[in-house]
C-alpha cells in the first residue's frame, strides 16, 4: 500500500492574472509574487504528510522561463510546460486531465492553487473515498463553483503566508478577527 501524499497543482498564469488584473492593476514584480516553496511547506504542515508540487506553464511561445523553471525545481516543484494552439488554454486543459488522472489514485490529496471555475466539476469528481481537498487562492477572487464544492478553502496570503509583503487587499473583516492596530500603522 502507498503512502498518502498530497499535490498542489499550481495555475501560475491564473494566480499571477488575479493579482495583476484584479488587485494590483499592473503586472507583478517579482517581491508581489507568492513563494511558492511556502505553498508546499504550507500544504505538508496542514495535513501531515509529503507533497509533490506541480506548476503548470504555458509553453506555447517555445520558450520556457529558463531561471523561473530552475527556481521551481529548486523548491522541489516539478515544473510541466505545456504547448498547444493560440485557441486552446493549455493549463486547464493540463489540470484538468491531471485531476481526471488522479481519480485512479486512492492515495492521493489534492490541493488546486487557481480561482478558475474551469476546475470546478473535475475537483468535484474527486470528493469522497476518504480524500482531502482543498483551494488555495485569494478568497474574495475564488470562483463560486469552486467554494459551491464545500471544501477547505487556504487564502494565499491570511493562512499560507506566501508573501513577503503585505498585498493591497480590501476585503471583509469578521468583528471577532478585527485588530485596529492594523490601521493605524
Amino acid at each position: 500500500m502507498s503512502e498518502r501524499r498530497t499535490f498542489v497543482l499550481v495555475d501560475g498564469e491564473n494566480i499571477d492574472a488575479t493579482l495583476g488584473n484584479s488587485l494590483l492593476g499592473r503586472r507583478p514584480a517579482p517581491e508581489e509574487r507568492p513563494r511558492w516553496e511556502r505553498v508546499t511547506e504550507f500544504a505538508e504542515r496542514t495535513w501531515g504528510q509529503p507533497v509533490t508540487g506541480l506548476f503548470f506553464l504555458n509553453a506555447s511561445s517555445g520558450n520556457l522561463p529558463s531561471s523561473f523553471v530552475q527556481a521551481l525545481l529548486a523548491m522541489g516543484y516539478r515544473p510541466i510546460p505545456l504547448s498547444g494552439g493560440s485557441d486552446q488554454k493549455v493549463v486547464d486543459v493540463g489540470i484538468q486531465r491531471t485531476l481526471d488522472a488522479l481519480l485512479s489514485h486512492d492515495d492521493a490529496d489534492v490541493l488546486l492553487a487557481s480561482h478558475d471555475a474551469d476546475f470546478a466539476a473535475h475537483l468535484g469528481a474527486l470528493l469522497g473515498e476518504g480524500r482531502q481537498l482543498g483551494l488555495i487562492g485569494l478568497r474574495e477572487f475564488m470562483s463560486n463553483q469552486l467554494t459551491g464544492l464545500g471544501i477547505p478553502l487556504f487564502d494565499l496570503e491570511d493562512d499560507v503566508n506566501a508573501f513577503t509583503q503585505p498585498l493591497p487587499r480590501v476585503r471583509i473583516i469578521p468583528l471577532a478577527e478585527f485588530d485596529p492596530e492594523h490601521f493605524l500603522r
